[in-house]
């Protein structure tokens, strides 16, 4: 029998957590098991998985169709180094990939994270951009974004809002607009679309790309903006000879609605960094994917390849279960679950705009947030939906869900009460 009380000593004592000092202020919740929807603790609680696993879960959890894929696997090999070797799995996966994406996106690189997806996107522009003559180190993006926590992402994430300002002066510096006006539904703003037309204008000739979050900007604020903010960067970037960067990894597969969120903006990247829902949340996997001019550029420029190559890269069971989840998009099911999240999620919110401390409320596909006028007392609000059997995990000023796709009307709506109950707790 498992000694929890051992183990979660030890945990608190040596193990870090993400974002978390050590020693842990507190302890973390055990987790014994998972199915469907639903968590459950080691003293046998059950909570609905709010969270989606920090948005990768959408098919819940225990899926039969996706242990099936990892157990099928297993029987054949569980991994081996993609240099110089290659697998099934890998392969039938990046045709599977290409043919969801548009026609201009030709190319597939495997990576372990989306972190990584971000870097090797980087590394993508500099090098292709060398190649074709063009020295420009930099990159442009916006304020209030999120790539994640390895070094080429952190020096594209908001330099002063974001978590990584401890980094300044170690990170490369990059150029940065304002943040795109809030409001998915809003026409394009034309003060900031003259603002960061200047901003290209003034640094195309050190600029290599621009980078960009469609539509949503999670980890950063979990804010949404028009596509036409998208279709402008898109504009500017054939404009100036920049290529276009768009980090999907929070909101590709369906999370706003449409597949990829850039379809909302009816544009194509030049580089698309895709993870996170990738493998439903079994594994981590990520990929980038590049047009075919790119990837010509890189392979006849210095170095005649893209730098890169993680030990891990195409794993073999994360691209099998990859594929099973593409499976399960494929049958169409998520088109009627996000929008019944959504409808769901913006009847069951809306009475939070009436609370005091609520700065706003904001809906999109299967993502629903209240954000506050002040920091979350997110042990006190973690707390108060743990109550209500949910688990969430509020951030800064942001109490959110992203729950998995195949939730049902009844735990939706459980969710949206943990949710509301959060935030009285976080005024109380």
């Amino acid at each position: 029998m498992t000694d929890w009380q051992a183990l979660l000593s030890f945990d608190r004592e040596h193990v870090w957590h993400p974002y978390a000092p050590v020693p842990a202020g507190q302890s973390a919740l055990p987790v014994a098991g998972a199915e469907g929807v639903r968590l459950r603790l080691a003293d046998g609680r059950r909570l609905i998985d709010g969270m989606s696993s920090w948005w990768c879960a959408i098919h819940g959890y225990k899926h039969p169709a996706l242990d099936a894929a990892v157990e099928d696997q297993l029987g054949r090999f569980a991994h081996v180094m993609f240099g110089g070797l290659t697998h099934e799995p890998a392969v039938t996966l990046a045709q599977r990939l290409l043919d969801l994406a548009p026609p201009r996106l030709r190319h597939v690189f495997f990576a372990d994270s989306g972190s990584v997806a971000v870097e090797i996107a980087i590394k993508m522009c500099l090098q292709a951009q060398r190649a074709r003559g063009r020295p420009g180190r930099r990159l442009l993006t916006v304020r209030g974004g999120y790539h994640g926590d390895t070094f080429g992402a952190m020096a594209i994430c908001d330099p002063v809002q974001g978590m990584h300002r401890l980094f300044a002066g170690v990170l490369a510096e990059h150029v940065f607009a304002e943040r795109p006006p809030d409001g998915f539904e809003a026409q394009l703003d034309p003060a900031w679309a003259a603002h960061v037309q200047r901003l290209v204008a003034e640094h195309a000739h050190e600029l290599a790309a621009i980078v960009l979050e469609p539509v949503v900007q999670g980890a950063g604020g979990m804010r949404f903006h028009s596509p036409a903010c998208v279709a402008l960067m898109r504009r500017l970037c054939d404009e100036h000879r920049l290529l276009l960067v768009l980090d999907e990894i929070a909101t590709g597969f369906g999370r706003t609605g449409a597949l990829f969120a850039y379809q909302h903006a009816g544009v194509t990247p030049d580089v698309l960094c895709l993870g996170k829902a990738l493998t439903g949340g079994y594994l981590s996997l990520a990929a980038t994917l590049c047009s075919a001019e790119v990837a010509s550029a890189v392979s006849a420029g210095e170095g005649g390849a893209l730098m890169h190559g993680p030990t891990f890269m195409a794993n073999p069971l994360a691209c099998s279960v990859a594929l099973a989840s593409l499976d399960l998009l494929s049958d169409g099911a998520w088109r009627q679950q996000v929008p019944a999240i959504e409808r769901g999620l913006r009847d069951a919110l809306a009475p939070a705009r009436e609370l005091p401390g609520v700065a706003d409320v904001r809906v999109l596909g299967a993502i629903g947030v209240v954000q506050m006028e002040h920091e979350v007392d997110v042990t006190r609000a973690t707390a108060a939906a743990i109550d209500r059997g949910v688990w969430l995990r509020p951030f800064r000023d942001l109490i959110y869900t992203m729950p998995p796709y195949v939730i049902d009307e009844e735990d939706l709506s459980a969710v949206a009460d943990a949710v509301v109950a959060a935030v009285r707790a976080a005024t109380s």
